[in-house]
């Protein structure tokens, strides 16, 4: 996003004399900032930044601008599982900047001197049986780290993929919520013995930035997470550890369904675009296949936002720069939101629900999970029933459920 604003001196020169006028706000002070914007219609903005979840979940309201790219964007060259995300009939409701997976990232030097075997698809219980072995807190090196921060799109984006792929469900087919399911509770008990064991002090604390600075100070054996980490991880002016990593798919519970998460940071136009023609310009060009080549010609590979075209893993550099990329490739076009879970569910999501509702719900019972770690370790079973009932209240006030 940075590399963009600095690149877009471009469009300027193009579409002279438009100025452009950046608003950096950092994840979630952007998400509360873009919703109101967009849904009170304030016109504060004439592009925004949002994500998939959000896209899915505003598609049937008249808040965004559909956008329709010409024939020079290449849409044909957009992975597909981007394409369904984000467009809806022959339009977009927003077009792909960059878009991630999550996946397996180990100390590849750890591994070697522990004995620890290693391979492409490890499991949860591999997942312990590795953090065990190379747990050296004496040494400041922690077995595994994973998110704990509370939110809807820290700690929950993690727990929610991990209670998909045992077999959980927030909801069943008629919104009942699920929260106290068998699948649930060993998915919740898995990543409190983990983080509890084998993480790092104040694990409750740690979001996906705090993780990718502990493990780029060589301070984690294992990380599981966004497939993005890998860019910052080999760049050795970032990471400590570039050239010592070794990559894999994420971690599977017993099914392989929801294992492999999906998200997309997307550029959008409000229905309240003071400015919508050359708001859908800059969409386009920011978007294009174009400025992937320029961002590679005058920035390097590093600048180009991965995860979206299926050209930039045709680039032999590319794919020499970036030991993950063959993962990160892998993981997006077989991360499936429209079949999350091994049962069936009424909702669109892998690592959230796509309902409106989620951010509040999602970030209430984030915060009731990470009394888990430590120093609270509260039992599993207490925490997710509190869940349960806080869900299934909001889901009556909310009218997917009928009062009792």
């Amino acid at each position: 996003m940075l590399q963009l604003q600095r690149l877009s001196r471009h469009f300027v020169a193009a579409h002279a004399p438009v100025r452009l006028r950046w608003v950096t706000l950092d994840e979630d002070q952007l998400r509360q900032v873009v919703s109101r914007d967009v849904i009170k219609g304030e016109g504060r903005f004439d592009v925004v930044t949002l994500g998939n979840y959000e896209a899915q979940s505003w598609a049937t309201q008249p808040w965004l601008a559909r956008l329709h790219p010409s024939a020079a964007y290449e849409e044909d060259e957009i992975l597909p599982s981007v394409r369904r995300a984000l467009k809806q009939g022959d339009s977009w409701i927003a077009l792909p900047f960059y878009a991630e997976s999550n996946m397996t990232i180990a100390r590849r030097d750890l591994l070697a001197a522990a004995g620890v075997p290693w391979h492409e698809r490890p499991s949860w219980d591999d997942i312990r049986r590795w953090a065990q072995r190379l747990h050296r807190p004496d040494q400041g090196i922690y077995g595994v780290c994973l998110r704990g921060k509370p939110g809807w799109g820290q700690n929950m984006a993690l727990l929610t993929t991990m209670a998909h792929t045992y077999g959980a469900r927030w909801f069943d087919l008629q919104w009942q919520p699920e929260l106290t399911s068998q699948a649930w509770r060993t998915a919740l008990t898995h990543y409190q013995e983990l983080l509890t064991q084998y993480g790092p002090p104040d694990a409750a604390a740690n979001g996906y930035n705090e993780n990718l600075a502990l493990f780029a100070a060589g301070r984690c054996a294992l990380w599981v997470d966004a497939t993005v980490a890998g860019y910052t991880l080999e760049h050795p002016e970032l990471s400590r550890v570039a050239g010592q990593v070794a990559y894999a798919a994420a971690p599977v519970g017993q099914h392989l369904e929801g294992s492999q998460w999906l998200w997309i940071w997307a550029l959008a136009v409000p229905a309240s675009s003071r400015q919508p023609e050359l708001a859908r310009r800059f969409v386009q060009w920011a978007t294009s296949a174009d400025y992937h080549r320029l961002a590679a010609r005058e920035a390097g590979w590093s600048a180009v936002p991965p995860g979206v075209r299926r050209g930039l893993y045709e680039q032999a550099a590319f794919l020499a720069r970036f030991p993950h990329a063959r993962v990160e490739q892998a993981a997006l076009e077989t991360a499936d939101p429209l079949r999350p879970t091994a049962l069936p569910v009424p909702y669109v999501g892998i690592q959230w629900v796509g309902i409106p509702e989620f951010q509040a719900l999602g970030t209430a019972v984030g915060h009731l999970l990470a009394l888990t770690l430590p120093p609270q370790r509260r039992a599993v079973s207490e925490q997710l029933a509190q869940a349960q009932r806080l869900v299934r209240t909001q889901m009556q006030q909310a009218g997917y459920l009928k009062p009792p």
